[in-house]
């Protein structure tokens, strides 16, 4: 835990800086090329025909790398504070999901730190409301079922849903479509 006497890192005020404004003013802006701008800027990656909507959340965008053509509805939180959120081509992650990267171990006794890197695969589709715990791998062609808590990774072309997010199905293998979602005044 940082002491309240101790000034903070240059690039920790900035980042904070960086975040609030997109958090809480250019993300809200309902201009697509305003937050495509910034974002591209601001992330470790912004990948073309990604479009990212109103009302997203960032922690440490820097840590984030969004593939080509994902689709971000809106209301969603990527967190990538110490650990890095990295997804592939293709992939639609529904309105109001979360993706964390840290969290706390709750054996700790002193409330101890525990994260992971989150790896989303080419063409995975994550639902409304989900939400990825850090550490998780989603594999090629997954789909994770609206409302759904992903404790364990997750296999290629594999349908989880619930609480913990348990198999419930299979995605055919062959998927080639392209994403391309960009709603005005989203």
């Amino acid at each position: 835990m940082r002491s309240a006497t101790r000034p903070m890192n240059p690039r920790h005020f900035v980042g904070s800086l960086l975040a609030f404004a997109y958090n809480c003013f250019i993300g809200r802006i309902p201009s697509r090329l305003v937050r495509s701008l910034f974002l591209n800027l601001w992330m470790g990656y912004y990948g073309a025909g990604t479009s990212v909507q109103m009302g997203c959340r960032f922690l440490n965008a820097r840590k984030i790398h969004l593939g080509e053509r994902n689709v971000i509805n809106f209301g969603c939180l990527l967190d990538g504070r110490r650990h890095e959120i990295r997804t592939g081509t293709d992939v639609s992650i529904g309105p109001e999901a979360s993706v964390l990267t840290l969290g706390h171990d709750p054996q700790s006794p002193n409330f101890d730190d525990r994260g992971g890197e989150v790896v989303i695969g080419n063409h995975v589709w994550i639902g409304y409301r989900a939400i990825i715990l850090p550490g998780i791998s989603i594999g090629d062609g997954a789909i994770v079922g609206a409302g759904a808590v992903v404790t364990k990774d997750v296999d290629p072309f594999v349908i989880v849903g619930g609480n913990p997010a348990r198999e419930i199905g299979k995605r055919h293998i062959k998927l080639d479509y392209q994403l391309k979602y960009n709603p005005w005044l989203m």
